[in-house]
């Protein structure tokens, strides 16, 4: 897909602040620090829209992106972040919940999970979460070219059978650095939009 408009739109933490435009909504779930924004900047070929960070626990926050006037891409407050109270993990759990329950224009969900390690417990959890509610995540395995390229297919494999995805392809390496998965993260969005 050619990106020729990328705007945030809002920053919300409650249903009343969401978009009312009704455009169809890809949401972007995973650990803190997994790669959610650098995966959003890659697709859409814009370097600062969506905010880097080296420290986790930054995005607080559900950010709509609005994405050449027709979809927005939706970034989540990552989870398993440990350096944040009890309570504000609860309120951001709680923040996700209601929308990934409420949220009738959502049209895909993406589980971004790090390739260099094994699936965490969290990212276990919120699979079979997704999965349990008919949410059918597509996973995408970010910073692939942080492993070599023998490492990257047992990565992918891997995930699928820590996971266990309904096929193969629903698990997409990903890299910001040298745009692998790229073209197929656009395919799968774009079947849904």
């Amino acid at each position: 897909m050619k990106v020729n408009n990328a705007e945030i739109v809002i920053s919300a933490v409650s249903k009343a602040q969401y978009p009312e435009d009704r455009l169809p909504e890809v949401v972007l779930l995973g650990r803190s620090n997994v790669g959610k924004s650098s995966f959003i900047n890659t697709l859409i070929e814009r370097r600062g829209l969506a905010r880097t960070s080296s420290q986790p626990g930054k995005t607080q926050t559900m950010n709509f992106y609005k994405i050449n006037d027709a979809f927005y891409f939706v970034d989540m407050p990552g989870y398993g972040y440990a350096k944040v109270s009890k309570r504000e993990r609860e309120k951001w759990g709680a923040m996700i919940e209601e929308y990934l329950q409420t949220r009738e224009n959502m049209v895909l969900v993406l589980l971004l999970v790090d390739s260099r390690h094994e699936p965490t417990e969290d990212d276990r959890l919120m699979f079979d979460w997704l999965t349990y509610y008919g949410l059918d995540p597509v996973v995408i395995a970010t910073k692939g070219d942080k492993i070599s390229r023998n490492r990257q297919k047992k990565a992918v494999d891997n995930i699928f059978k820590v996971l266990g995805p309904r096929k193969k392809s629903d698990v997409i390496l990903f890299s910001a650095a040298d745009k692998t998965g790229k073209a197929e993260a656009w395919e799968r969005i774009e079947e849904r939009l």
